[in-house]
């Protein structure tokens, strides 16, 4: 699964690696959580224009009757998703890229579980394959959401977790963004582990297992450095 994930580039790096403006009011986050507002690069409602959005981590179909209350499918298995009634809609014509610059994972240990930063060596953002949805009641506020589609683990992944999120390669951004494409073979083709060989994993502080911790703390090293650097 992948329930945390950060995005500290800043805003003018994210805005160029996705093609947007600026998002206005953005501040660096180190641990981000389900239930929480992450940003989100989609298609405009009247062209095909990248645009950024603040959705809720937590998808919330339209069909749903209230939203719940704790943190349910903030990921969808990518092998499944195209079929399952809560993101089957969302996958035919409502795809989002959400930027991230690492994401983390727990490993079991001797000493308990371990937390890892996972990320690309370049430490540049990359974009997480997601899923995303409106959900209205009656005439209240419109809520839209989203969640993270996960696949298999690459190698680097395999020692610490069985499934990863989907790292979307930058030429398939625009499929996967295409509203008015709707062939489920083609979109499953993207959805693989990211390359091994251009990323890395090491340990970091338990800072991060709380929620509340959103800091630089929440990257530091734990030495001493582990076989996951590839």
């Amino acid at each position: 699964m992948c329930g945390r994930f950060t995005l500290t580039s800043p805003a003018h790096v994210i805005a160029e690696a996705f093609g947007v403006d600026p998002p206005t009011g953005f501040e660096a986050r180190y641990n981000v959580c389900p239930s929480q507002a992450v940003m989100a690069v989609r298609h405009g409602r009247a062209d095909s224009t990248r645009s950024v959005a603040f959705l809720h981590w937590g998808l919330v179909p339209h069909w749903m009757k209230e939203p719940p209350k704790d943190a349910r499918m903030i990921n969808a298995r990518s092998e499944t998703a195209a079929e399952k009634p809560a993101f089957r809609d969302a996958f035919k014509s409502k795809r989002c890229l959400v930027p991230a610059d690492g994401f983390f994972e727990w490993r079991k240990e001797s000493g308990g579980k371990q937390p890892y930063l996972i990320r690309l060596k370049s430490a540049e953002p990359f974009a997480i394959a997601g899923l995303w949805a409106a959900w209205r009641r009656d005439e209240g506020p419109r809520l839209e959401s989203c969640a993270l589609l996960t696949t298999t683990p690459n190698e680097l992944m395999e020692p610490i977790h069985d499934r990863m999120p989907v790292l979307l390669p930058r030429e398939s951004w625009d499929l996967w963004l295409d509203p008015e494409v709707e062939d489920g073979s083609l979109l499953q083709a993207l959805l693989r582990p990211a390359r091994a060989d251009l990323m890395e994993a090491f340990p970091v502080s338990k800072h991060v297992n709380s929620p509340r911790n959103d800091d630089a703390r929440c990257l530091e090293r734990e030495a001493p450095l582990t076989l996951f650097d590839l």
